[in-house]
C-alpha cells in the first residue's frame, strides 16, 4: 500500500503541475495519466482524492501556505514546490488522511525528486510550520 500511495501522490503532482504551467484540465490530465502508466487501482484511486481534494480546497489551502510563507507569495513559489505543498497540507490539514509526519516526509521526498537542490528544505519549512501552527490553534480552531 505506501508504494501505491506514493505513486497516486506522483500522480496528483504531475495533473497538478500540468494544471498549473500549461493550462490542462486536471481530472483529464489524471485520467490519462492513470491510463498511461496501468499503475495500482490503489495509486489511481488516491491519486483522485488528492487531486480533488486539493482543487476543493485549494482557497483554504493557499490561504495557509500564504500565511506561514508570507515572504512568498504562491505565484513566485516554483509549480512543483506549490503544488507539492498543497498535496501534503489536502493529506493532514485538510481530511487527516494521513499522518502529518508521515505527509511531511512524503512530500520531502517528492521535492528531492522533482524539485530543485533547495525544494527538500523550503517543502520542510512550510510544512514544518503548518503543522506547528496545527498544533497550536485551540482544538476546534484549525480552519478546516
Amino acid at each position: 500500500m505506501p508504494a501505491s500511495r506514493r505513486r497516486g501522490r506522483e500522480l496528483a503532482l504531475q495533473a497538478l503541475y500540468e494544471m498549473d504551467t500549461a493550462g490542462h484540465e486536471p481530472h483529464a490530465t489524471l485520467e490519462r495519466l492513470i491510463g498511461e502508466e496501468r499503475r495500482s487501482r490503489e495509486a489511481g484511486e488516491f491519486a483522485r482524492t488528492l487531486l480533488a481534494g486539493v482543487l476543493e480546497h485549494a482557497q483554504e489551502i493557499d490561504k495557509i501556505i500564504e500565511t506561514v510563507a508570507p515572504t512568498w507569495p504562491i505565484a513566485q513559489i516554483a509549480p512543483v514546490d506549490r503544488n507539492i505543498i498543497r498535496i501534503a497540507i489536502r493529506e493532514f490539514f485538510v481530511d487527516n488522511l494521513t499522518p502529518v509526519r508521515a505527509a511531511i516526509n512524503e512530500a520531502v521526498e517528492l521535492a528531492k525528486k522533482y524539485g530543485s537542490d533547495s525544494s527538500s528544505r523550503f517543502v520542510n519549512g512550510v510544512l514544518g510550520s503548518v503543522s506547528a501552527a496545527a498544533a497550536a490553534s485551540p482544538p476546534g480552531q484549525e480552519g478546516h
